[in-house]
């Protein structure tokens, strides 16, 4: 008996100290002597030990529900602080176009208050008959011969400037004055509106200038202007769909636009050679058979730069130089026909005034390649134009092929200036018919190219513009760029300087295959300018246009791969 009392005394006090715990809530822990009890095998073990364990389970389970409960809270009031904050800049921004819109309409409201007219003095009739009589004479001048004008007018019209004691030249004398006046000669052909200038007029306007009181000198009436534009044709043309200044009336002749010009004279220069081939047979095979050369070689352009292209470029270079040497007998042309500035002879250098027409000709015929390369190709895979760049930039800038220190790329400006305008400032609605035409959007059949048509055109040109004018010539001692980098910056800066109301899907197309693929080589060129532009091009310029299109979303996609490319973040600059 004595043996067995300790064990029960161990069990109490076990139990006790299980019912304190159980009493504050705190897991059971078993201790190593209730290992050693003969009762652990019991069942009342097994059940007490069960029932730990699911009392513990359950405050795990518990603990774990209220951290979830706690993160959920946690989560929401996150949520609905920014709900708040964006509310809270949305309400800023309405309020910031409150504000904006109630200054418009304060300024709209404002007037400027007008000054009074001065009191009208008493000479103000006999110049406003001086006026008038000297229009009438003036419209006059436009239509009539310089014989048809009688002295008696003359004496008249100094008369009204106060000269009337002076006795009138005659008419003779008058006609000998004109044609020893300032600006040189002045024939009847002169004329801008194609008739003579009477002697009248210019009687009267030297007097005028000779008197410190006489009236200005008249213009011609604005129905004489119109009378003369319908009989000798409208002030503006069309060359190829692309509107064209020409010339306008005045005593100088204004600034025409001499890409078109140029594109003219390149046309004139396709019938002369069609006209010399009929007149020499062996002309006409060989020119043929060249022209066909030359397409094919051009066609054959792949990536890989020039030792892949090495065939195609002899054999474009081997024509080119035979057509130089003239051979065939073709006739000799002024080259400056085909250039955008006038040419002085430049010591050293080639300064022929005349070249073999051939040799001009299969340049022509090579632009024309490459331009049709960049469309058909480059349009749907733009990496290709990079290739067909490369080698025209290779062979206009050849020592050889070049005329007084320049070379002839200015026949492909020329062309690029008719084919993707936007690159040279021109600007229209995509959606109006003329603005249509000064775009560059092409007609086939008479009827307008689909939309999607129209911007892989555009794409392939703007990625064969970027593939021109961003070329690397600092490791060429004897070549020159033919067509600099800062020509691509002029272009960028032209579309993206573009009035948001005057913005175009067609200025989108280009601008997106100008930069894409292409911005390292930029930023090679311009450094941390580059950057900037980038900026302005791939994230302002988009941002200002309201109209959402796939044309405008494009440009940003090309700031966002730029950015997984490189880790270049444009949006943070």
């Amino acid at each position: 008996m004595a043996s067995s009392s300790p064990p029960a005394r161990d069990s109490r006090a076990l139990r006790s100290s299980r019912s304190s715990r159980q009493s504050l809530n705190l897991p059971i822990r078993a201790q190593l002597s209730d290992f050693l009890l003969d009762t652990r095998n019991s069942e009342e073990a097994h059940r007490r030990g069960f029932e730990e364990a699911e009392r513990e389970h359950e405050r795990i389970r518990r603990t774990a529900i209220d951290a979830l409960n706690a993160h959920e809270r946690e989560l929401e009031l996150k949520r609905i602080e920014e709900e708040q904050a964006r509310e809270r800049q949305r309400l800023a921004k309405e309020a910031e176009i409150a504000r904006k819109e109630a200054e418009l309409q304060a300024l709209k409201a404002k007037q400027v208050p007008k000054p009074a007219p001065p009191p009208p003095s008493p000479k103000a009739p006999a110049a406003q008959a001086t006026a008038s009589k000297d229009q009438q004479a003036a419209a006059l001048a436009i239509t009539a011969p310089a014989s048809q004008t009688s002295q008696p007018e003359t004496a008249k019209s100094n008369s009204l400037n106060g000269l009337a004691a002076q006795k009138p030249a005659p008419a003779t004398s008058a006609t000998q004055g004109a044609k020893t006046s300032l600006f040189g000669p002045t024939p009847a052909a002169s004329s801008p509106f194609g008739a003579p200038t009477p002697s009248s007029n210019q009687a009267s306007s030297q007097v005028q200038k000779a008197s410190p009181f006489a009236a200005p000198q008249p213009k011609p009436s604005i129905s004489a202007v119109a009378q003369s534009a319908a009989a000798t044709g409208s002030p503006f043309s069309q060359a190829n769909g692309v509107p064209t200044p020409t010339q306008a009336p005045g005593p100088r002749q204004p600034a025409s636009d001499r890409h078109i010009e140029v594109h003219k004279n390149l046309k004139e220069l396709r019938k002369s050679m069609t006209e010399q081939a009929k007149t020499n047979p062996h002309l006409k095979k060989r020119m043929g058979d060249m022209r066909r050369e030359i397409r094919k070689s051009t066609g054959q352009f792949v990536a890989g730069g020039a030792r892949a292209n090495e065939t195609p470029i002899a054999k474009i270079v081997e024509l080119l130089r035979e057509a130089l040497r003239n051979q065939v007998q073709s006739q000799l042309i002024d080259p400056g026909m085909f250039v955008l500035e006038s040419r002085a002879p430049v010591p050293g250098e080639t300064n022929e005034p005349q070249r073999s027409s051939l040799f001009l000709y299969l340049m022509n015929i090579f632009c024309k390649a490459v331009i049709s390369q960049f469309i058909n190709e480059a349009s749907a895979n733009p990496k290709q134009a990079d290739a067909i760049g490369m080698v025209a930039a290779k062979i206009f800038s050849d020592v050889e092929f070049l005329w007084r220190g320049k070379s002839l790329i200015d026949m492909l400006i020329a062309k690029y200036r008719v084919v993707c305008p936007v690159l040279f400032g021109f600007r229209g609605n995509d959606k109006m018919e003329q603005a249509r035409l000064r775009v560059g959007w092409r007609k086939e059949g008479g009827q307008w190219i689909p939309e999607q048509v129209h911007g892989d055109r555009m794409t392939g040109l703007g990625a064969g513009f970027a593939a021109l004018t961003l070329r690397d010539f600092s490791k060429a001692k004897a070549k020159k760029n033919p067509w600099p980098p800062s020509v691509y910056w002029t272009a960028m800066a032209r579309i993206i300087n573009t009035p948001t109301e005057e913005i175009s899907k067609t200025q989108c197309y280009v601008l997106k295959a100008m930069i894409a693929n292409y911005e390292q080589k930029f930023m090679l060129c311009y450094g941390t300018a580059a950057v900037a532009a980038l900026r302005c091009a791939l994230i302002d310029f988009p941002a200002r246009i309201p109209e959402k299109s796939s044309a405008r979303d494009a440009l940003p996609v090309v700031a966002t791969s730029l950015r997984m490319e490189t880790g270049l973040r444009l949006d943070q600059i």
